[in-house]
């Protein structure tokens, strides 16, 4: 028996008539591509701008994880409440940290399950301790690593607290081999959202492993929340 395909998703005509506005043959230059993708967020609240990124990796094979940091210097347009794993408690709060503990802050964690916060900081003396919630932070991708600088020594914990509320993002492919990261709002200057991507792009080109041969960014794309899609030239 033959397996049934799913049925196509159906688009409102809000969408199609802003997606009437873009040819999906093309791949736009960034200047214009980053136009089109503000002019068709036309949703009520001020939609985020996003890059989508289809790598020439195999999944399967650990060696061709992506995995990097980068700090736009526009930042992402949302507040990130940040947590802080590390036995210097006043430290982290004055740098302005939401979130910090030790074995304590743990314990709830893994008795609650519940987690409040966007990214996790942790000092190295605590990681082996953080194996006991790994389960609960790393599917979220919230585990810290030292692969991502997620892992910081107690004397850069302030300098790291501050670049995430800045603007450092971490990111790390999916499942399917694409990256996905916010940029900023629809409603900034288109020149904003051009150098956070430019910046972004840079970041995952360096993050490149050795082990991957060929083509690395196979297609780029921008779109605003519940917007189409915009091809970018690379």
């Amino acid at each position: 028996m033959k397996k049934q395909r799913k049925p196509k998703a159906k688009r409102s005509k809000r969408y199609l008539s802003l997606a009437a506005k873009i040819d999906r043959a093309r791949k736009y230059e960034l200047a214009e591509a980053v136009e089109l993708v503000k002019e068709t967020a036309k949703t009520k609240f001020d939609s985020s701008v996003e890059v989508h990124v289809k790598l020439g990796i195999d999944t399967q094979k650990g060696e061709q994880t992506v995995r990097g940091s980068v700090v736009l210097p526009h930042g992402t347009g949302k507040t990130k409440k940040v947590a802080v794993f590390t036995k210097d408690e006043k430290t982290a709060k004055d740098a302005g940290a939401d979130l910090v503990g030790a074995g304590e802050l743990i314990k709830e964690i893994k008795t609650t399950e519940k987690i409040n916060f966007d990214i996790a900081l942790a000092t190295p003396d605590l990681m082996k301790d953080l194996a006991g919630i790994a389960k609960i932070l790393g599917p979220k991708g919230l585990m810290p690593s030292p692969k991502s600088g997620t892992v910081v020594a107690d004397k850069d914990m302030a300098k790291a607290i501050e670049d995430v509320k800045k603007g450092k993002v971490a990111f790390r492919n999916d499942d399917t081999g694409n990256v996905h990261q916010i940029i900023g709002k629809a409603s900034w200057e288109a020149s904003k959202l051009q150098e956070n991507f430019s910046i972004f792009l840079g970041a995952l080109k360096k993050a490149k492993p050795a082990a991957v041969k060929g083509v690395f960014l196979m297609n780029i794309a921008l779109t605003s929340t519940m917007g189409p899609a915009v091809k970018v030239n690379n």
